[in-house]
């Protein structure tokens, strides 16, 4: 009897132009985080179609399907629905041309910016596979498409939803994102491969006057505009070298016009770290600094500290990802390889630290080789549009088909009958 791996290869040709025309079809439909109501009517009813026990609205709009094909390992596979509030620029033929309101009711352009629909498609199509294949393994599978996975809300909002309760607890968790890399490869990591990252919004307050007067004012946008400055020493003076950490302030908002001095701004700043440690110091610096910003001001009160997102470092586990790495450079050759942690951050952890049970997650380039090869000559890798541009398009070819041997190689480490330790 044929590996799992080796009885899917046979029908992957043949089921990538049906994939192909789903991503097209995802990507021209985004959605913001936690609507993704019309991609989760989509996949719970293919899925569905090819013999899932189908859950529907898991933690609002995410979906789950039960596949149970006798005794052995549960294996989930997991995929994130949500797009990004970003009007595309990539000039496709599919490209996005929605608009939606976000929560705070402005209209935004919407656009699958980070390759979420990827993501889907992938996970549908290894559905498809194990479905037809069910004599080439055995055991559970639960395919899960979750939603919020931009705004670090998803997974918990899953797990908040029973989802430890509701179906089987698996014995290993599977990810995979599509990142900035040569089309075709795959990046495995033990241990820390994706970043903690955490966002605040920090309201200082002060005291409005007119333009003309600004003796009679405590001015928030001096305010503002040194405890910018100010928060960037953190990295550069107070975290040890041979310690990583980012700081961002990605937004200054305050004031209507130019001759009024307002009462208040607003900072809205991204922190990412690779040590829990690194993680708990930079937060107590942000809020040292803002504090002391706003009484070195006069300020009339503290200012107001809001978390936006907090998403929890992504650490793979040593056995498993060995287990996946050997199985990653059996099947894919010179073409897998060992990656560098990454700067990005995902909730994808929040199920395997909420179940107790071990997860790996991995990278598949997406950047066309020639391109990626000469920018990588040129040294200009920087100047390749990644996830969250408005410019962001992966290459379809041959990474739709990459990320979906990806995803049953994994599975199949668990789930294959010739296996002896699944």
């Amino acid at each position: 009897m044929p590996s799992l791996v080796e009885a899917t290869a046979a029908d992957i040709d043949a089921l990538l132009p049906a994939l192909e025309a789903i991503y097209k079809d995802i990507h021209a439909h985004p959605e913001l985080s936690m609507a993704e109501f019309r991609t989760a009517s989509m996949v719970a009813d293919r899925i569905e179609k090819l013999g899932y026990e189908v859950s529907r609205n898991v933690g609002k709009t995410g979906v789950v399907g039960v596949l149970r094909n006798g005794d052995g390992a549960t294996v989930m596979l997991r995929a994130d629905m949500d797009a990004l509030p970003v009007t595309e620029a990539t000039g496709l033929p599919y490209a996005s041309q929605v608009k939606a309101k976000d929560e705070d009711g402005i209209e935004v352009g919407v656009a699958h910016a980070c390759g979420h629909d990827l993501h889907v498609t992938w996970l549908l199509g290894a559905a498809q596979l194990l479905a037809k294949h069910r004599d080439a393994w055995k055991g559970t599978v639960l395919v899960v498409f979750q939603p919020g996975e931009e705004v670090g809300r998803g997974a918990r909002s899953m797990m908040d939803d029973g989802m430890a309760t509701r179906f089987p607890k698996p014995d290993i968790i599977l990810g995979q994102h599509v990142m900035v890399g040569a089309a075709g490869t795959v990046g495995y990591r033990s241990g820390t491969i994706l970043s903690a990252g955490d966002s605040l919004k920090v309201k200082l307050f002060g005291r409005g006057a007119h333009g003309s007067q600004p003796q009679t004012s405590i001015d928030p946008v001096i305010m503002a505009a040194s405890t910018t400055m100010r928060l960037q020493t953190i990295v550069s003076r107070e975290i040890a070298p041979l310690d990583s950490a980012v700081l961002t302030v990605g937004a200054l908002q305050a004031g209507t016009k130019e001759n009024i001095i307002p009462d208040d701004a607003t900072l809205k700043l991204n922190v990412r770290t690779y040590d829990e440690d690194v993680r708990e110091y930079m937060l107590g610096a942000i809020r040292r600094i803002c504090c002391a910003e706003c009484a070195a001001s006069g300020a009339p009160r503290d200012p107001e500290f809001t978390t936006l997102s907090s998403y929890p470092l992504t650490v793979n586990d040593e056995q498993a990802s060995s287990r996946i790495s050997d199985a990653f450079k059996q099947w894919f050759g010179e073409r897998a390889f060992e990656t560098q942690p990454a700067a990005a951050s995902e909730d994808f952890s929040v199920f395997g630290r909420t179940w107790g049970v071990p997860y790996v997650f991995w990278i598949i380039g997406g950047t066309d080789a020639r391109v990626y090869a000469q920018a990588k000559a040129e040294k200009k890798l920087n100047q390749i549009p990644g996830n969250h541009s408005p410019m962001y398009a992966p290459t379809l070819d041959p990474t739709l088909r990459t990320g979906l041997e990806a995803m049953i190689c994994a599975a199949a480490v668990w789930l294959d009958q010739q296996d002896e330790k699944a």
